[in-house]
């Protein structure tokens, strides 16, 4: 099989393994507990948060550590809104682009139906591409918190966020990104971005599943999702994960070490990989931005066949990938992704995603190419010549 899903997750790296094992059997302990294990466990955590504020170059204690990227973009968003509303009640609104993730898209909703807060959308262009002007024009007063995603998960557009960031400082308004898809492919050192607080994920840069992390600046007050025993300096309780924590540091650590050495070429071959498929596929369409875009993303759409038929043909062949956000997998309603792009919805229930790890090479693109290429006419009734 050749895997090419990576947007929904990656296979956990040996390093990561071999660095977190130790907090899984005999390092067991509660990093709270005042005792030999307890200590060494929250000398592992402070270790895993020291690396973390290492790569976004912030400091140890505006890290704090969640289950992963949606829980991150909760906190985020909630926590600010809420924070901010309450010592000033005429911060009632939220801004968010209309390609959000749904950890961000539904926090946003959550404070409109629950708190009475206001929902400012910002358009995006057909690349999926939030302009500084439309962001500076959807911005109005009394914005509690603005989040735009650093690079999208469906069709890998990079958005323009230290320019849309110094937009909302000089407002005063905190801004958020998620930054899921980003971390191992863009740069994500938080002051260059001019970001108050970001969202990763452990699971898409080769740690396990369940374990995120929130970078939020130490100024920046937030109000907890998870009340309880003060942990992460009262920004979410609950005993933390030091394994998940520990391999995540090591992930994104990793990740960071080889991203110079990695783009270029997964860049090359993902440019090379579209082309073959616009070559070789009739009507084939790519989504998002034809040059801002994540070296790891290529979404297409197919007119005239059904994503989901070309998925299981594709698999069939040996090539394992989406029709997009596995957020939303099972649903068979357009993505909204790609109609806030201006995609009819009949075209946009064609579309599949293809994502890449940095171990991806050439031939599995090539060979990935022709099975696009049987597959999309196998879904029209037709044969390859």
């Amino acid at each position: 099989m050749i895997f090419l899903d990576a947007a929904a997750t990656t296979p956990v790296r040996r390093e990561v393994l071999e660095a977190m094992w130790p907090y899984l059997s005999g390092e067991f302990g509660n990093p709270s507990s005042h005792h030999s294990l307890g200590e060494a466990a929250a000398n592992a955590l402070a270790g895993a948060r020291a690396a973390v504020a290492g790569v976004l170059g912030c400091r140890p204690g505006e890290i704090t550590f969640t289950s992963g990227g949606t829980e991150a973009d909760n906190l985020a968003v909630k926590g600010i809104a809420l924070s901010r509303r309450a010592k000033d009640p005429s911060l009632d609104r939220v801004l968010l682009s209309s390609i959000e993730h749904p950890a961000v898209e539904e926090s946003a909703l959550y404070l409109q139906r629950v708190h009475g807060f206001t929902i400012d959308v910002v358009p995006v262009d057909h690349t999926g591409l939030v302009t500084p002007e439309a962001f500076r024009a959807a911005l109005q007063p009394g914005t509690a918190v603005a989040s735009i995603m650093y690079a999208n998960n469906e069709v890998g557009t990079v958005q323009p966020v230290a320019e849309l960031a110094a937009i909302a400082a000089e407002s005063g308004v905190p801004f958020h990104t998620d930054a899921v898809q980003a971390a191992g492919w863009l740069p994500v050192r938080v002051q260059d971005l001019g970001v108050d607080a970001l969202s990763l994920s452990g699971h898409k840069l080769g740690a396990p599943k369940g374990s995120g992390v929130l970078f939020a600046k130490s100024r920046l007050r937030l109000e907890p999702l998870v009340h309880g025993g003060g942990q992460e300096r009262g920004r979410r309780s609950g005993t933390e994960n030091v394994a998940g924590a520990v391999a995540l540091a090591t992930a994104l650590t990793l990740a960071n070490g080889e991203q110079a050495d990695t783009v270029g070429r997964v860049v090359e071959l993902r440019d090379g990989f579209i082309r073959r498929v616009l070559d070789r596929v009739p009507g084939a369409m790519l989504t998002g931005h034809p040059e801002q875009r994540l070296p790891s993303i290529a979404s297409f759409c197919f007119p005239g066949t059904s994503g989901e038929s070309v998925l299981l043909e594709l698999e069939r062949l040996g090539v394992l990938c989406s029709s997009g956000s596995a957020c939303a997998a099972g649903s068979d309603a357009p993505s909204p992704v790609l109609t806030a792009l201006g995609i009819p919805a009949e075209v946009a229930q064609t579309a599949v995603r293809f994502s890449f790890n940095s171990a991806i090479t050439a031939a599995e693109l090539e060979e990935a190419a022709t099975a696009v290429e049987s597959a999309v006419l196998a879904v029209r009734g037709l044969s390859r010549s």
